[in-house]
Order: structure tokens, then sequence, then C-alpha cells
């Protein structure tokens, strides 16, 4: 499916910071940080390219950890 690379490339073309990273339970977390708006067109984004695929989306809004961001990039861990 490619969802983790797939993820990376939104980011990286919409300038989000953070990282996806695949998780012990199948489950696949995202962190990401940018203006309301832009993060709104990322979920979007995402939600359009794996319809069907996706299943109990579980979104959390949290205050940024500094002003000028936390994250330089956007990543994929390991």
């Amino acid at each position: 499916m490619g969802f983790r690379d797939t993820v990376l490339g939104f980011a990286r073309q919409q300038k989000i910071g953070g990282w996806v990273k695949n998780l012990d339970d199948a489950r696949v977390e995202i962190v990401a940080q940018a203006s309301e708006d832009v993060l709104n067109n990322f979920l979007e984004s995402i939600q359009q390219q794996f319809l069907g695929y996706l299943k109990d989306l579980d979104i959390a809004w949290l205050p940024a950890c500094r002003q000028n961001g936390e994250f330089r990039d956007f990543q994929i861990k390991f």
C-alpha cells in the first residue's frame, strides 16, 4: 500500500514537520506540526488516498511544543 511513503510525500509537499511510524499492533502513528488549515488539508489528502483502507481514525489536536515548531522536516521513524 505504501502508506508511510505516501504520508511522507504529502507532508513534504505541504511543508509539514513531524513523523510517521508503524506501531507493534499494526496501527500507524502520525505526529504532524503545521497550521490548522494545512493539517486539515493533510488529513483530507490521506483519507482520500486511502479511502476504503482506513478504519478507526483517532485524531488528537495538541498545542505546539514551540512557537517556531519542534520539527525541521517530516520523516519515517522505525
